[in-house]
């Protein structure tokens, strides 16, 4: 791998406490969400090169991770370095604009071609359409929200004297 990736990335994102979290609703919406990232790059050549040395070099960056995790928790921030601000660039604007505009023409053309528009009835079947897929939409994308989806399940921590309560194991020694 070393021959062909120059580099790696080690990207931590984290979500200020006074910003609203980012949801699929906030983003069709157009409703902006703050993000603050930390993105660190390790040139392939400074890395380790046997198997144990890489993996202890990632048991590090990983509890260098959760050390800068922390900071951000108690300071609401990564560093003091200044905040960039990366805006939109116009080749994804250009992108958007072109797919909406194909996805348009030809939605056009399917309802030229199946008559729908030529109705009051085939209108009024496209508008149902339409708004019945607006509603599921909806749904869906609120039901996709993380304030309202199912909290992860955690398994019950196991004792650390080998599983057996101390009763039971006194009970058992006499």
């Amino acid at each position: 791998m070393r021959s062909f990736v120059p580099a790696i990335y080690d990207i931590t994102v984290a979500i200020p406490k006074s910003s609203p979290a980012p949801t699929m609703l906030r983003l069709f919406k157009g409703q902006p969400s703050v993000m603050h990232v930390h993105i660190k790059r390790h040139l392939m050549k400074d890395l380790p090169e046997t198997d144990d040395a890489v993996a202890q070099w990632c048991k590090d960056i990983f509890v260098a991770k959760d050390a800068l995790l922390d900071k951000h928790v108690a300071e609401d921030t990564f560093s003091d370095q200044e905040l960039q601000d990366t805006g939109r660039p116009i080749k994804s604007l250009l992108v958007v604009t072109s797919w909406a505009c194909l996805l348009i023409y030809g939605a056009l053309k399917f309802l030229h071609w199946s008559s729908l528009l030529y109705s009051w009835k085939g209108i009024a079947f496209s508008a149902v359409g339409m708004a019945l897929i607006t509603f599921l939409m909806n749904i869906l994308i609120r039901f996709s929200q993380s304030e309202r989806s199912t909290p992860a399940k955690i398994a019950p921590a196991k004792p650390k004297n080998g599983g057996e309560h101390l009763e039971t194991r006194s009970d058992k020694q006499h």
